[in-house]
């Protein structure tokens, strides 16, 4: 018998407990009969300025993810979402052993279906049938590049520009000014970019990206609204929701 609140499906969402912009941003894009529940990996706001900072903070988020996962089972969700691209991404790439993905399904058991950044992003990507180079922004540091282009060109895609914002901790992304986001937007553009996409999942990035797609003339894909759209169609929740972007109002 299904949830009384959650009769279409019930998302399990793991992220850091630093990050304020997960949980407002997946509200504003829920259709009806489907509910969110967050379970957070513990976080201290470590330093992201030099690359031992951000290998400490992978390696800090890394610790709690199983953790995260027996705890977001509890309540018996039907699909999970890892809202947190340091760990699927540049995490994946820093050690060895099963993926962050495989780790996840093991731990969760049951045949639970997870979404993570590379796979959402490519979903996204291809459901617009995106011609040119892809130009991505983050809020970290440059020392994340190489799993960025990685992600960027294992989905099959070329790497136009990154732009990293360079901010110096955790709990400063949320803080971002929406200029500095729209002025980072200008700065990767070009004649040969077909889409942007965004990474960090601390960055509040899904209102500035659908007004974004207005004056660019292209797809804008912000990290959760990417994740969402990607748990909501691989378990036939097929409703369009408007104001949150191209992808989830035209995919």
């Amino acid at each position: 018998m299904p949830d009384s609140l959650g009769w279409r499906m019930k998302m399990g969402v793991i992220t850091p407990s630093t990050n304020t912009v997960v949980q407002p941003e997946l509200e504003a894009m829920r259709p009806p009969g489907v509910t969110n529940h967050i379970f957070r990996l513990a976080l201290t706001n470590p330093s992201m300025g030099t690359p031992a900072d951000f290998e400490r903070m992978v390696q800090q988020v890394d610790a709690g993810l199983d953790q995260s996962v027996a705890q977001a089972m509890t309540c018996e969700p039907d699909h999970l979402i890892l809202a947190c691209s340091i760990e699927s991404i540049w995490g994946a790439g820093a050690k060895t052993g099963p993926s962050v993905g495989e780790r996840i399904r093991q731990r969760a058991g049951d045949g639970i279906k997870v979404t993570e950044a590379p796979e959402a992003m490519k979903g996204a990507l291809d459901a617009f049938g995106v011609k040119g180079k892809v130009s991505v922004l983050t809020p970290y540091q440059p020392t994340a590049d190489v799993f960025t282009r990685a992600m960027v060109e294992g989905a099959g895609y070329q790497v136009g520009r990154i732009k990293n914002l360079g901010l110096g901790r955790s709990n400063t992304i949320a803080k971002i000014d929406f200029d500095d986001v729209r002025k980072a937007l200008r700065e990767i553009d070009g004649d040969d970019i077909g889409a942007f996409i965004q990474l960090g999942a601390a960055l509040p990035m899904m209102h500035v990206a659908t007004e974004a797609e207005k004056w660019l003339g292209k797809p804008v894909i912000a990290l959760n609204t990417a994740l969402y759209w990607h748990a909501l169609r691989t378990n036939g929740i097929d409703d369009k929701v408007y104001d949150c972007g191209r992808l989830l109002s035209e995919h």
